[in-house]
């Protein structure tokens, strides 16, 4: 173990040593193809290197260091994660992942495998600066349309643009995509959540990506005098809102599994002597159940329906995201599951309520994760923190997996 944990002090050094190339001096905040990113790209590349790698950059921004087989034709395992961060993050989201990968090539100290090894750092996963997450594995898996170029970030640069001023070709992002030697897609990534720390657990296989429902709710009355009208006369869209707001929350608690959240609300016409005009509400729904989550959907909205007909109000909605739950792969979670027991680990199985890249990945190949445990729950902050003896038994797990899967090829 003690091997093990050396090498996690250095996975968590490695990840905090690249928290300092930021955008922010004083905070960490690395969107797509920033300045920082080449500096991120420099550094993770002369890791992979010195590990046996062939490194490139790909036409979308993707960092890939290829360990290879000693057959040609042999298939290709991808373990990645991603490179961007959101505003004032901490040192682990997606970081993690990449250098954990780099660090099991490190492990196999030179060892070749009877199938290619590809560690892929995403060029973003966020959608902080496009508004558009995923564009690094959505060129992997090949779906990064035409359209997507166009994006325009607040300083009016198209992706085209950052692509091209990055120094690579946006007519070229095809040859990002995987061929047909790929053979599944492996993440490891902290769970950004508190379970794990409940259950005193240092991992978790993931058996569910959850599906997202996000809509904008709009109620609408009437504005007008705070201090003239009359209770029973007034038309006040935020007094709905409210009413509806905290029936989303009764609503949450009682299906098992299901979160819902209303995390932005926008009053107009905002003055504290004026009864509210309308009352724009967001809403996050999400489950590892499509259909539990779009019944939970439409019940949230007849509910606004009911109570804005009871207050005199209007109400509308707009559907923003409506995004299906992703089950990772059973033989990639059971052999993830199984490293662990032969690691001496508890298995655990989990849902996650976060997108990750590997919802991308498998669209194309088997995709499997591993979550490590998250201090205090947190993350998208800089407190943001690992454990180094989770660290050291996810690097053993991963390793038991390669070994194991070197053997079934074997066979």
């Amino acid at each position: 173990m003690e091997y093990f944990l050396s090498a996690a002090n250095k996975v968590i050094d490695r990840c905090r040593l690249l928290a300092g190339f930021t955008e922010e001096p004083g905070g960490i905040t690395r969107k797509f193809l920033s300045p920082p990113m080449h500096a991120v790209h420099d550094e993770v590349g002369s890791w992979m290197k010195n590990a046996g790698m062939e490194v490139s950059t790909d036409a979308a921004g993707n960092l890939r260091g290829i360990f290879r087989s000693d057959k040609p034709s042999a298939p290709r395992l991808f373990i990645g994660s991603h490179l961007d961060t959101v505003p004032n993050a901490g040192a682990f989201d997606g970081i993690l992942g990449v250098v954990i990968g780099v660090a099991l090539v490190e492990l196999l100290e030179g060892r070749r495998l009877p199938f290619h090894l590809e560690v892929v750092g995403f060029s973003e996963e966020e959608g902080v600066r496009f508004g558009v997450p995923f564009l690094g594995s959505l060129a992997l898996v090949g779906h990064f349309s035409e359209e997507l170029l166009d994006h325009r970030d607040l300083g009016g640069i198209t992706v085209r643009e950052a692509i091209q001023s990055y120094g690579l070709d946006p007519e070229k992002i095809g040859e990002a995509e995987a061929g047909p030697d790929a053979m599944g897609y492996v993440e490891f990534h902290i769970e950004q959540g508190p379970v794990l720390e409940s259950l005193k657990v240092p991992l978790s296989v993931v058996e569910t990506i959850v599906g997202q429902s996000r809509l904008d709710v709009l109620f609408e009355g009437k504005a007008n005098h705070a201090g003239t009208t009359p209770m029973n006369l007034r038309q006040d869209a935020l007094a709905g809102a409210a009413e509806w707001i905290g029936a989303v929350e009764r609503e949450a608690c009682a299906t098992n599994g299901l979160v819902a959240t209303v995390g932005r609300l926008e009053v107009r016409p905002g003055a504290g002597n004026v009864i509210p005009e309308s009352a724009q509400a967001s809403l996050d729904v999400r489950h590892a159940y499509d259909s539990i989550r779009k019944n939970a959907v439409s019940g949230l909205l007849e509910l606004a329906e009911e109570i804005a007909e009871r207050r005199d109000l209007t109400v509308t909605a707009e559907l923003r995201v409506d995004q299906a739950a992703v089950p990772m792969d059973r033989q990639g979670t059971s052999a993830l599951e199984a490293a662990a027991i032969a690691t001496g680990h508890r298995p655990n199985r989990m849902n996650s309520g976060a997108g990750h890249d590997a919802m991308i990945l498998a669209r194309r190949m088997p995709a499997a994760m591993l979550f490590l445990r998250s201090p205090g729950g947190i993350s998208h902050h800089p407190e943001e923190a690992v454990l180094v003896e989770d660290v050291a038994a996810a690097l053993q797990v991963g390793l038991k997996f390669l070994e194991q899967l070197e053997a079934s090829h074997a066979r």
